[in-house]
């Protein structure tokens, strides 16, 4: 699994890291940072929850 964020299209709403705060973040100037591209496979299932949560459809997993 590797995870890849639009950033024309990521609105910083935080979704994401609520859903999976150990693989995003969002820094001081509201740009989304993904800490684990690559997440292990215990975080899988959280991280793909959270991907399909984003309300713009910005974030994306290649498997």
């Amino acid at each position: 699994m590797k995870l890849t964020v639009d950033a024309l299209v990521c609105e910083a709403n935080g979704v994401c890291v609520g859903l999976a705060p150990e693989v995003f973040e969002l820094d001081d100037d509201e740009r989304l940072h993904i800490l684990m591209p690559e997440p292990p496979a215990e975080l899988r299932d959280k991280v793909r929850h959270a991907v399909r949560s984003c309300p713009k459809a910005a974030l994306t997993i290649e498997e």
